[in-house]
């Protein structure tokens, strides 16, 4: 018998022994939506009566395909909050938080974690044509190697995923007039509009020339990136007009926002240009029509669409 009670004694002796660093807690945010304050650097979680925050001053999310791996620490942080009732924006993001709820426990990771952020591009499709524009990018959030310091001890995660954030952009406007000019000496096509040109450069000697074509047989040429390269401009500090066009220098203003090119083509499937032309006075017309062209920067692509007018150039 006191050997029985001397092992129920020492289990029980055990049982009541915490280090602090046994004791793992649920951190459940499945459900929550990421959501970012307007007037600091916090995006957050809210559970009812809980808070995940990360503060990411100077933290940029990017308008392109982009993986960041940022580290805790200094104003770098991610914190964990409990609060004595239902949390709400306002408790996060004001600059003088209501008097209630209020914060009663708090979990701090420590220093050295990583905060990995992979951004990738949001794309809408136009049923008409196929042709694609990018809308936004999501940011998809996970901590890695993360210890939080907690009252009781530590709680520590190889991996936690925070979810997904996005960011709108301003979708590229393509808002071009049918009319195309063409430089004499370069014999470079352009499309210009506002802060926005569409160009087609080093073109092929026999894809525009002053005879008609037969009815449906159009001249045909692929895209390329030396020959018959495309490529979309956009300008910021001014507005574009023809002297900006077929000059040895570009003038300095406007300047270069960014820039997108055309894929290479490939025979009888995408990146084709063809070219119809008809009389037109004592001129001729020549409607230039890209077809399946797919426009790419870095890692990122929007689609023009299987059939795209790109404009008509008047000749003599």
């Amino acid at each position: 018998m006191k050997r029985f009670l001397g092992i129920l004694c020492f289990v029980v002796m055990i049982s009541g022994c915490d280090d602090g660093d046994l004791i793992l807690e649920d951190i459940n945010f499945d459900d929550a939506p990421v959501a970012t304050c307007d007037n600091n650097a916090i995006i957050y979680k809210l559970n009812e009566k809980e808070a995940l925050l990360l503060e990411l001053p100077e933290v940029v999310f990017p308008s392109e395909t982009k993986t960041q791996e940022i580290t805790i620490g200094g104003k770098i942080r991610v914190v964990y909050r409990f609060f004595n009732g239902t949390v709400k924006k306002e408790n996060i993001c004001e600059t003088i938080p209501p008097v209630t709820p209020i914060v009663v426990d708090q979990w701090t990771a420590n220093a050295g974690g990583k905060i990995v952020i992979k951004s990738t591009p949001i794309k809408s499709t136009d049923a008409t044509n196929n042709s694609t524009k990018i809308t936004g990018y999501n940011h998809y959030i996970v901590l890695k190697n993360i210890t939080f310091q907690k009252t009781n001890g530590t709680q520590v995660y190889d991996e936690f995923i925070f979810g997904d954030y996005t960011t709108s952009v301003t979708s590229i406007p393509f808002a071009f007039t049918k009319t195309l000019g063409q430089c004499a000496t370069t014999k470079q096509v352009y499309n210009f509009i506002n802060s926005e040109a569409l160009t087609l450069n080093a073109i092929e000697a026999n894809l525009i020339k002053n005879e008609v074509t037969p009815l449906n047989a159009p001249r045909t040429a692929l895209l390329g990136a030396t020959t018959n390269s495309l490529i979309y401009s956009s300008y910021t500090g001014g507005i574009l007009t023809e002297n900006y066009f077929c000059t040895t220098t570009p003038p300095t203003t406007p300047t270069l926002f960014q820039e997108w090119k055309a894929a290479n083509g490939v025979a009888n499937t995408e990146g084709i240009i063809e070219v119809t032309t008809t009389t037109f006075g004592t001129g001729f017309k020549h409607t230039i029509v890209l077809k399946k062209v797919k426009m790419v920067r870095g890692s990122d692509d929007f689609y023009l669409g299987d059939n795209f007018i790109y404009g008509e150039l008047i000749t003599n």
